[in-house]
């Protein structure tokens, strides 16, 4: 379960990134370029993956103890 958490964290996290580079036009290619709404979609994703991230260390730490 820690793995799943990690991979889906960080696929978010990357995820995320590129929504807020096409939200914001850096990223060109896409329907999803220059609408502010994909950067904001992006940060929530990027906060969700950090979130699973968090999470995933918090339960093998506890588990170790």
């Amino acid at each position: 379960m820690r793995w799943s958490r990690i991979i889906i964290g960080a696929v978010l996290i990357a995820t995320g990134a590129v929504w807020i580079g096409q939200g914001v036009g850096a990223v060109h290619g896409s329907f999803m370029t220059g609408h502010a709404e994909w950067a904001i979609i992006g940060v929530v994703a990027i906060f969700f993956g950090f979130a699973l991230l968090v999470g995933a260390r918090w339960a093998y730490r506890s588990r170790s103890d």
